[in-house]
């Protein structure tokens, strides 16, 4: 199976969100909510660690379209359908076509945290997979540390699976352990 070959909405939608694959241009929003958001996002996502300018997140943008198109990452935008405004990225990464599994990952800017978005938007993205890509398993890995992306995968109905104990280093280069949360196919959902 060509994943090339196989044609699938570059957008959807939730009850409040808008969820689509990068466009060109999309760079100034994803870095303003990056600015925004960066005391919050550092201990957990290694790209905010050095504040990228708006010409490098707009490059990161098209090269992310190419890889839509491309089928080898899924990001997607996500943005509030009543404002418009870019409210964070998700998508579906670390995949293996052959098996139709893929892994959410996720980030929201700072102002926008509370509301259930992100828990609303990975629920979406759930059904996405599994109605469009014929998912058979999708996982949500996040540092022990993290609660709030725990919180997000517990509240989309995702399962604890277990914790890979002393799998990467933090910035004070102490061992950290991190939890795969899934969601199988034949397995019960609580989304």
């Amino acid at each position: 199976m060509n994943p090339l070959l196989l044609s699938f909405p570059e957008h959807l939608e939730t009850q409040r969100l808008l969820i689509r694959a990068p466009q060109w241009g999309d760079g100034q929003f994803v870095n303003e909510a990056i600015r925004e958001s960066v005391n919050e996002m550092s201990p957990w996502l290694p790209f905010v660690k050095n504040l990228p300018s708006i010409d490098d997140s707009e490059a990161y943008v098209r090269k992310a379209r190419l890889n839509f198109l491309e089928r080898t990452d899924l990001v997607l935008h996500i943005f509030e359908k009543n404002t418009g405004q870019f409210v964070g990225s998700s998508g579906l990464h670390r995949f293996d076509w052959n098996v139709r599994k893929f892994e959410i990952g996720y980030w929201l800017r700072t102002s926008r945290t509370g509301e259930g978005l992100m828990t609303e938007a990975v629920k979406g993205i759930v059904v996405f997979a599994i109605s469009e890509l014929e998912a058979n398993r999708l996982e949500i890995r996040c540092d022990t540390r993290n609660n709030a992306s725990i919180a997000v995968a517990k509240k989309a109905g995702f399962t604890l699976e277990g914790t890979l104990r002393n799998v990467n280093r933090n910035d004070s280069g102490e061992l950290t352990d991190t939890h795969i949360f899934s969601i199988a196919k034949g397995y019960e959902y609580h989304g």
